[in-house]
């Protein structure tokens, strides 16, 4: 069972007052509205189930607005992250019929949203690991506003990994942090704004600097502390000679003491993945795992 944070539980609680507010007007006509049933969750397409864990939150946010006893169990043997077919069931809602179908468009919501960025992850995954076994595919911070750990968990369920989960776990010193710092005094400058690590309160997840071309990849190989590079925009080509060049400084990870790795960015789409992963860098980030991912239909059975 997942601790979901205070964030999602509100995000849940919100849904609940969004959708249903004061009431149901629809399922308040129903003459049997404490009749119970067993109602089925069931894919319409197949793809990667993602949400299921959240089922409980959802059952239980709405049935104690409601004052009813709900019921969310997934199907034996099925998690999430796991491919699923179209029509299978993947989990059950128990309880009172008015409360189960007040609850079933958001619990389907969820789900659906969640199962779609797993199923589109998986693609992403697949495809880069087809020619570098390797490689990590990650999410960016593009994510829904209030949906950031949710969306972050269909990544991982679909294979993938996370980046910094905000702007409080990690640095990363992007271009609009170094701008109109020329090439020559980059790594000065990274030194000087580094040395601020040693009196913070809390180490960083892990310290990354953007940066456009390979002259100021040279510039920040030589910064100690720079765990990663992020290569934005580069193209097949300019990632090979970027691979190059860290492992000729001899910071390939697994190479040396001190490793540094390199982290593709920018544009990355299911065509080009293939491509950019068999340069050899270590990661990839993709944007539109989060904001390009369409919703898995979804349904709900009586």
């Amino acid at each position: 069972m997942n601790a979901w944070s205070a964030l999602t539980r509100q995000l849940v609680a919100a849904a609940y007052d969004e959708d249903v507010g004061a009431g149901d007007l629809t399922s308040a006509l129903l003459p049997r509205m404490d009749a119970p049933v067993t109602a089925r969750v069931v894919p319409r397409k197949a793809g990667v189930i993602a949400g299921l864990a959240l089922g409980p939150l959802v059952a239980d946010v709405f049935g104690g607005r409601l004052g009813a006893l709900l019921r969310f169990a997934p199907a034996a043997d099925l998690a999430d992250g796991v491919n699923v077919a179209a029509g299978q069931v993947v989990a059950t809602l128990e309880g009172p019929w008015a409360a189960v179908l007040a609850t079933e468009r958001t619990l389907l919501n969820f789900l659906g949203r969640l199962s779609g960025i797993a199923t589109l992850t998986a693609r992403y995954v697949a495809a880069a690991r087809a020619a570098a076994p390797g490689v990590r595919v990650l999410d960016t911070r593009k994510t829904t506003p209030g949906w950031r750990e949710l969306e972050k968990y269909a990544v991982r369920c679909g294979g993938g990994d996370n980046h910094r989960c905000g702007l409080h776990d990690a640095v990363l010193i992007k271009d609009n942090h170094l701008a109109g710092v020329p090439p020559e005094q980059l790594a000065a400058h990274l030194r000087a704004l580094l040395a601020g690590l040693a009196t913070a309160h809390r180490r960083p997840a892990f310290v990354e600097v953007e940066v456009d071309s390979l002259l100021q990849l040279g510039a920040v190989l030589t910064v100690p502390g720079v765990d990663m590079v992020l290569l934005d925009n580069f193209t097949p080509q300019e990632l090979r000679s970027a691979v190059a060049l860290r492992d000729r400084a001899g910071l390939r990870p697994g190479a040396g003491a001190r490793a540094v790795f390199l982290e593709a960015s920018g544009g990355v789409t299911l065509e080009t993945i293939a491509a950019i992963a068999a340069t050899g860098v270590d990661r990839i980030s993709v944007g539109a795992l989060t904001h390009g991912a369409v919703a898995l239909d979804v349904g709900l059975d009586l």
